[in-house]
């Protein structure tokens, strides 16, 4: 079994910045393989950025340039920094673990997630 707790959402005007994280548990650090959703009111849950071990990272076109996924794999942690945020990014956040040969950000490649953080940017 594999517990996932994200951390780091909150309130921000737009043009602001956070730093989500997720602590992972109950698993060996080698065995999946990490990314980032997210899922806004009233929209599906769509994939933000996926991380291999080698550290080989994958973004929606629509946080591109903007957000930077990266992982403590001594400290099995997640991090997604978010910079330049936008209304339009205001959803709840997941992480989530898939085994190593899923498709990325695919939503039924994950087998794990955690139950969220909450980002709120205000124009």
């Amino acid at each position: 079994q594999v517990q996932l707790v994200e951390s780091g959402g909150g309130s921000v005007q737009a043009g602001g910045s956070l730093r989500l994280s997720c602590a992972a548990s109950g698993y060996t650090s080698r065995s999946y393989y990490m990314g980032w959703f997210r899922q806004a009111p009233g929209k599906g849950r769509e994939g933000v950025a996926d991380i291999d071990r080698d550290g080989s990272t994958i973004y929606a076109d629509s946080v591109k340039g903007r957000f930077t996924i990266s992982q403590d794999n001594a400290n099995d942690t997640l991090y997604l920094q978010m910079n330049s945020l936008k209304p339009e990014d205001t959803a709840m956040y997941y992480c989530a673990a898939r085994p190593r040969n899923r498709p990325r950000l695919w939503i039924g490649s994950y087998d794990y997630w955690g139950r969220g953080t909450q980002v709120t940017v205000s124009s």
